[in-house]
């Protein structure tokens, strides 16, 4: 039987936003292990409007179609701050990306990344960069280890088949990130131990927790140590104000004030540790969906606060401080103190930290230390444009 012809189209329509939506639900539905996200958040994230990081950023959402059913997607996007950063650290001049990958079949996956190089290449661009949906700062790259479990909240899930659809397409890997897992229910190994109790007696150091009162105040607090302590990092792109304002929203219901610490060093807020308790434990039943009755199981776990899983999605420290002793100290104290309190105050059993770029050995090290494993890696492909 002959197969039906495929289109690819640019998204215009509210109708074609739902598809496009929508695709993503159908495409994984049989996998136990991909956690359906809500379908608002979704749509805010793809929304001009909703998406701070559009401030800086545009972005051409393209469906794949056979018979006038959607069988793939993707999204070409350029990100106008990531053009201003230096080539050494991954981005830079010419440099655009594409994400939000789904696909039907190889035959669709190469229609889709060849649509996506060529409106970059129109745009200008002479390199894509990807998987990156949309901003590095949310769902960056693909998941080449790690599909035999559920991802933790805000990080991607993917089928194992979209490796060779990319790397097919002529792409090749350029940067790996890691996660790490751990049992917390266990004291750390003695050396942490000594390195925080000997923290503790300096009357130099305070680790605080955040106060929600305060959360503008305090964001933007977090947001200037994060932005010094990344700016060196590949791939890095200067989060912005809109962005922080957008994912506060997001966030500020799972935000509790004792998973967030902020170090002090000399009265200094010189670092910071963010820790999210595991939305996904809820998330995976309702389907995508608040209603009829997903909205109240929310705010019943969101009242409660109970999570066996903990995420840290971000640590930073000034780079004024990076690869000395005090750095690592600070880190420890910090993961010490959100661990006892999530154990008591949450039910937490186990961690989990990452993102974490491959060559980021002050990271990896501190990961190693508290005796973490590896368990998923994401992947990042590059592919310049002839």
């Amino acid at each position: 039987m002959a197969i039906a012809p495929l289109a690819i189209r640019p998204v215009t329509t509210k109708a074609d936003k739902r598809d496009f939506i929508e695709l993503a639900y159908r495409l994984n539905r049989g996998d136990p292990n991909w956690i359906p996200p809500l379908r608002s958040e979704v749509a805010a994230a793809i929304d001009p409007k909703k998406n701070g990081w559009f401030s800086h950023a545009e972005a051409q959402l393209f469906l794949a179609e056979r018979d006038g059913r959607p069988v793939g997607r993707i999204a070409a996007h350029i990100d106008r701050l990531a053009l201003e950063m230096p080539v050494e650290q991954g981005f830079g001049p010419g440099t655009g990306f594409f994400g939000l990958f789904e696909s039907e079949d190889d035959n669709v996956a190469r229609a889709l990344i060849n649509t996506a190089q060529e409106w970059l290449r129109k745009k200008g661009m002479t390199r894509v960069v990807g998987p990156i949906s949309l901003s590095i700062w949310e769902e960056p790259g693909l998941l080449i280890q790690g599909h035999d479990h559920a991802p933790m909240v805000m990080m991607g899930h993917h089928k194992p088949a979209y490796r060779n659809y990319i790397e097919d397409a002529g792409f090749v890997p350029v940067k790996q990130l890691k996660t790490y897992d751990l049992n917390i229910t266990g004291d750390f190994p003695p050396l942490v131990q000594r390195i925080v109790a000997m923290g503790e007696k300096s009357d130099r150091i305070r680790i605080r927790t955040v106060d929600k009162s305060r959360f503008a105040e305090e964001a933007a607090l977090i947001l200037s140590i994060l932005n010094d302590a990344w700016s060196d990092n590949w791939g890095f792109v200067p989060l912005t104000q809109p962005e922080i304002d957008d994912v506060g929203k997001k966030l500020k219901p799972i935000v509790f004030e004792k998973l967030i610490r902020i170090a002090e060093l000399d009265g200094e807020p010189v670092a910071f540790m963010i820790t999210l308790p595991d939305l996904n434990e809820v998330l995976g039943p309702l389907n995508g969906n608040l209603f009829p009755f997903g909205w109240a199981k929310l705010l019943w776990w969101l009242h409660r606060g109970k999570a066996r899983g903990m995420r840290v999605p971000l640590m930073g420290v000034l780079k004024k401080l990076q690869g000395s002793r005090m750095a690592s100290q600070l880190a420890f104290m910090m993961i010490e103190y959100i661990r006892r309190d999530a154990i008591v105050d949450f039910g937490a059993t186990r961690g989990e930290i990452g993102w974490v770029l491959d060559d980021n050995q002050g990271m990896n090290a501190i990961a190693d230390t508290i005796e973490s494993k590896v368990n998923r890696v994401y992947q990042i492909y590059a592919k310049n444009l002839g």
